[in-house]
């Protein structure tokens, strides 16, 4: 099991920490997925968005173009069906067209919202294993070769709140997130000696649609947004991330003893 940590405070990254590297990122018109983008634009990288709904990948696009950052690239697809050939037609073009891969953030989720396992449809919990788990290990088992050719590279799983995902109507979206833990922890084993990082972010409760979803009548607007989530992002993506390899990045508001610090 990976060790849960926090982010220690540390020096400042700079005006653009991830200058030059190519960055994917899934569910990328999404609350976090979003946010993602616009950091890791802001810091430098190529970000490669990842998305189902075309039209919104290319407003996204036109958003970080106006930005200033990063021309981006955009690969409609949606994970509910793709296969493992769509990933690697991806990386083809990845390498054919920009020649290298630095990083890839699994911010695509599914949540079908709260429901008693007695009364979960099969095809739904399928769907959620699907988008949720089995469409990042394809992507990153696509991803690695091109990954391990860089000098330095990290995949970051996102996660959720481990005590809360084992209670009652969390359902797939809580076998999911807990699937996710294993799976970056039996991957971290396999490339701990390698160029490639991995790593897992807990987020702390953030304004997103997901969380209005998860917890229908709370007034989500005393959340912040995901941008601060997004720079942490940027952190575990840029060097200075090394130092937390293989380790869960807990961003909740919480005791320092539930964490130790990781610089």
């Amino acid at each position: 099991m990976m060790p849960m940590r926090r982010l220690s405070a540390h020096p400042p990254l700079g005006e653009r920490p991830l200058e030059g590297r190519v960055i994917v990122v899934t569910g990328a018109t999404g609350g976090l997925g979003s946010a993602v983008a616009h950091a890791v634009s802001a810091a430098g990288a190529t970000p490669v968005l990842i998305g189902k709904r075309k039209r919104e990948l290319e407003k996204l696009y036109d958003a970080l173009v106006e930005a200033g950052g990063a021309q981006p690239a955009i690969a409609p697809m949606n994970l509910e069906t793709a296969t493992p050939n769509d990933f690697d037609e991806i990386v083809a073009a990845l390498q054919r067209e920009l020649g290298r891969l630095d990083g890839l953030v699994h911010c695509a989720v599914m949540f079908e919202g709260l429901t008693p396992m007695a009364m979960h449809k099969p095809d739904e919990w399928l769907k959620v294993l699907q988008v949720n788990v089995s469409a990042p290990f394809a992507l990153t088992q696509s991803c690695m070769p091109l990954m391990q050719a860089a000098e330095d590279s990290a995949v970051i799983f996102v996660t959720d709140d481990p005590q809360r995902m084992g209670r009652a109507h969390w359902g797939a979206y809580g076998v999911s997130k807990a699937a996710v833990e294993r799976m970056a922890s039996i991957l971290h084993d396999e490339t701990d000696d390698s160029t490639l990082r991995v790593h897992v972010l807990l987020p702390g409760p953030m304004r997103t649609s997901l969380r209005r979803m998860a917890w229908f009548g709370e007034d989500t607007m005393k959340h912040p947004t995901p941008e601060a989530t997004a720079q942490a992002v940027v952190h575990l993506l840029s060097a200075q991330g090394a130092a937390a390899r293989g380790a869960i990045i807990d961003l909740r508001p919480q005791d320092a003893e539930r964490a130790s610090d990781v610089a």
